[in-house]
Formats: structure tokens, C-alpha cells, sequence
């Protein structure tokens, strides 16, 4: 797999994750990337731009590198924690990388999604997320319902998110919570939802009737953060 940009580089080189192989651009400019990535013995190598643009989907900012396929944990580490974040078939890779971003700022303990008819990590999910991908759990489960009967076995309150439902802020956050976020156009599934101890909304006062599915993750996540502080 590959992942670009200097910030998503820079950050899997600061947690020393494991990277097989580093594309510079021929006039690459950050010396001091430059100096990190031959200090740490990384294969690279100097190509024209055509070439990056070639091997990138978005902005590589002159700088690619090559990753063994992304790890993703298994579904028993992350119950162990206490802040978790469910996607539930959710499509768009801007949207998956943003919400990895925002959680690892709100200290979540990790993030499930569903392995079938859902966006996985790839290169554009690690770009957007600006490499906190590789400090962000994952775990990818073959039945979304059946591992939140899990998370309710092991104490976990789950908190899903439409329309319909209780101010956000009026929710507790405090303990063991799995928050569920939707799919992009069609939220949250019905046998997820009946699966719901709350349900949180976002007020809106404009004409606008729902929010991207980031920015409603952010908006939910920090009064969560807020509460558990």
C-alpha cells in the first residue's frame, strides 16, 4: 500500500512503523525528512514527478512511501477499552480518514467497521487522516450487530446518531460508550439502530437537515471527551 505526503510520512517514521520503501521527488526540499529516512536505513529513491503522480491518488507533496497492507486488530482488544467509534457501512474515504483524525484527537480507543459494503484503509483514508491512521485501532468484523451484542455483554452503552433522537448534549457520555455513526445517505440501519441504548441528535437551525458524517463524528466525540474529562 502506498501512503504520501510529508505529514502522513512523518508520522509513521515518528511512531516507527514500518515502512519498506520512500519515493523522494527529484528536487524534494525537506532536508531534514531527507537526513530522518537515511539515518533510519530506508530504502529510497530519487524519481521525476511523473512518476509520483503515477503511483498517488491525491497532493503527494513529493513524497510516497510503501507499506505492507494495513493491519487491522482483532475485535477482543478493542472491548477491552472504553471509547469506541462504530461505522456502520460507512462509504466515503475523506469521510473514514477525517473521522480516524478526530478520534485519535478525542482519545478514542479504537474504531470498528464492517468488512463487507464499507470503506477499508487505503492510501487516500492515510492521507486524509494525516498518518494518525497508524495510531488508531482497527478492527474489521464480519457482523456489526453481532459484536455490539458484544460491547453490551461487556458493559458498553451504545449511543447510535439520526435525526430522531435526544440532544447530544444531553446524552452521558461517561463509561464504557460505543458511538455509531451512519452511512453517508442512508444513516444508520434499522437492526442497528434497534440495537441503540440513546440516540443522539444534532440540532440544526439552518435549511440544511443533516451534517457530513465527520463533522457530526467530531461534534459528538468532544462533548463525549468533555463529559469524560
Amino acid at each position: 500500500m502506498y501512503i504520501y505526503g510529508r505529514n502522513t510520512i512523518k508520522e509513521y517514521l515518528k511512531k516507527n512503523e514500518k515502512i519498506d520503501k520512500i519515493y523522494f521527488q527529484q528536487d524534494f526540499h525537506d532536508q531534514n525528512l531527507k537526513l530522518t529516512v537515511q539515518r533510519l536505513k530506508i530504502d529510497y529513491k530519487f524519481v521525476p514527478k511523473s512518476e509520483l503522480d503515477r503511483l498517488a491518488k491525491g497532493n503527494h507533496q513529493g513524497i510516497i512511501g510503501v507499506i505492507s497492507d494495513f493491519k487491522y486488530i482483532d475485535e477482543k482488544e478493542l472491548i477491552e477499552g472504553d471509547f469506541l467509534v462504530i461505522l456502520d457501512h460507512l462509504e466515503d474515504p475523506h469521510n473514514f480518514g477525517a473521522i480516524i483524525r478526530t478520534s485519535e484527537a478525542a482519545g478514542v480507543d479504537g474504531i470498528i467497521i464492517p468488512k463487507d459494503r464499507s470503506v477499508s484503509v487505503n492510501e487516500t483514508v492515510s492521507k486524509v487522516s494525516t498518518g494518525c491512521v497508524s495510531r488508531v485501532n482497527i478492527a474489521r468484523v464480519t457482523n456489526l450487530v453481532s459484536t455490539i451484542e458484544k460491547l453490551k455483554k461487556a458493559g458498553f452503552w451504545i449511543v447510535g446518531t439520526n435525526m430522531n433522537g435526544t440532544n447530544y448534549d444531553q446524552i452521558d457520555y461517561k463509561g464504557k460508550i460505543a458511538i455509531i455513526i451512519g452511512n453517508e445517505g442512508k444513516g444508520m440501519s434499522d437492526l442497528i439502530t434497534k440495537k441503540c441504548d440513546f440516540i443522539a441528535t444534532i440540532p440544526m437551525k439552518g435549511e440544511v437537515n443533516s451534517l457530513n458524517a465527520s463533522v457530526a463524528t467530531g461534534i459528538i466525540l468532544f462533548e463525549a471527551l468533555k463529559q469524560r474529562r
